[in-house]
């Protein structure tokens, strides 16, 4: 994906940036996530952030063990990931259409007391400086397992793939691609953009994916009679 302004380190980001809290929303460092964004407060954040850096965190609210949103679903995950805006249309009705290329990932320090209707957080990188690499750490990843777990998902759920596209995809962009489409929930999906490589991320991917499968075959045995 394509970016004008390639950033090197912590050091490159600013320290306060718009957050824009979504459950079950995945942005990982070097991919593309689409958004349409058409509530009168995110708007005003897109606005605000096209006249200045461009930038955006994506956050997923907190949840407890049980699931259950921490503080009526106000209080914010611990780690997000910030992107740049790197596509945007206008829908003509109020809308936008964009598309977030995702640089690294953030612990969020705190929540800003702010005037504006959007949230705001300061933010610190230093824990994610691999995520300003490119492919770090993709050599690691077992693609074998990997994909023989996406072939008996689909299988399982009668679903196809492009094989050609995903045999050609790197590393690093297969498992962000598969970690951000999955439809796993919130908290698997925090566990995902939390883990330490892209190894781990691919290792939790394939450990999720099978504990769903064995579920869903579970919930389809019937008791003998």
């Amino acid at each position: 994906m394509p970016i004008n302004r390639p950033y090197g380190g912590p050091s490159e980001l600013p320290s306060l940036i718009p957050l824009f809290p979504l459950e079950g929303v995945l942005l990982l460092p070097h991919s593309q996530l689409p958004l349409n964004v058409f509530e009168p407060r995110y708007v005003e954040m897109i606005d605000a952030a096209l006249a200045g850096g461009r930038l955006i965190g994506m956050i997923q609210p907190a949840f407890d063990l049980a699931g259950r949103p921490l503080d009526g679903g106000k209080a914010l995950a611990g780690v997000g990931c910030v992107g740049r805006i790197t596509e945007i249309a206008e829908s003509g009705d109020g809308r936008y259409l964009l598309a977030l290329t995702g640089i690294a990932r953030f612990r969020l320090v705190k929540e800003l007391e702010v005037g504006t209707p959007f949230r705001q957080g300061e933010v610190d990188f230093e824990a994610f400086r691999d995520d300003f690499t490119p492919g770090f750490g993709a050599e690691a990843v077992d693609r074998g397992a990997l994909l023989r777990t996406l072939a008996d998902y689909l299988d399982a759920n009668e679903l196809e793939a492009d094989w050609e596209g995903i045999k050609n995809a790197p590393n690093e962009a297969l498992v962000n691609a598969l970690a951000m489409m999955a439809p796993f929930g919130p908290r698997e999906k925090q566990a995902l953009l939390e883990a330490a490589t892209l190894a781990a991320r691919a290792e939790m991917l394939i450990a999720v994916t099978q504990m769903s499968m064995a579920r869903t075959a579970g919930e389809g045995d019937t008791p003998l009679q």
